[in-house]
């Protein structure tokens, strides 16, 4: 049966790669992104999918957004949190305020502002899966990425907090992607990241195994195995 998904930062990367594979088997993708990407979402798949050109930073336009959303779709089966930035290598004490904040602000804001939107009408229906995308740099670090690291823990934190909360039949999981060559992984691991899948091959396994998710999967921790870092 098609399922109404809510997936952020659906631009490009996992993303991106996510809301084609969906569309492709049949299911209602609902999305935002940053770049003019947008645009071309909206051409090659118009209604009833719905994208939308959106900051999850910017909590008055994702309370906008999910009125819309909310309304022409209803409460999503599944809600995907993506969207997230990397620093520019560095050590800690080098990383410009202003680039952490923006870190803070849309790895970890961006997810709370999305989830106090639209989870209140999943949990009236109590149904419903909400994953919010960690990394191996969520439960494990390396050095020059402590701001992106610290984000990703924090994924984990409110992921497994947030699952104690759930009515019963829901779902929140925490789940690690793996290592996969997109724009994010290029700007830590410039001569590496063409080493690892591309995002579309990484989709054709994770995309079925998160619609797998469900209430037994409540509050773990998970990872897309054949990807694992």
């Amino acid at each position: 049966m098609p399922k109404t998904i809510l997936i952020t930062g659906v631009t490009r990367g996992l993303g991106r790669a996510l809301a084609e594979w969906y569309i492709a088997h049949g299911h209602i993708v609902v999305g935002c992104g940053r770049s003019a990407e947008i645009l071309n979402l909206r051409f090659t798949h118009p209604a009833p999918h719905d994208f939308t050109a959106l900051d999850v930073a910017e909590e008055n336009k994702v309370a906008l957004w999910s009125e819309h959303v909310l309304a022409l779709h209803g409460a999503p089966d599944l809600l995907i949190n993506n969207a997230a930035l990397m620093n520019t290598p560095a050590p800690l004490w080098q990383v410009p305020a202003r680039e952490f904040n923006q870190l803070i602000d849309v790895n970890i804001k961006g997810v709370a502002n999305v989830i106090r939107h639209f989870v209140p009408a999943m949990v009236a229906r109590k149904t419903g899966v909400i994953v919010n995308l960690s990394s191996g740099w969520g439960r494990s670090t390396s050095a020059e990425v402590a701001p992106y690291c610290a984000t990703k823990f924090a994924m984990e934190g409110l992921t497994q907090a947030l699952a104690q909360e759930l009515p019963a039949g829901m779902a929140a999981v925490p789940l690690n992607p793996g290592v996969i060559d997109t724009e994010m992984l290029r700007q830590c691991w410039a001569d590496g990241a063409s080493r690892y899948p591309k995002a579309e091959a990484w989709a054709k396994i994770a995309a079925p195994f998160i619609l797998q998710l469900g209430p037994k999967d409540n509050g773990q921790s998970l990872s897309v195995a054949a990807f694992e870092a």
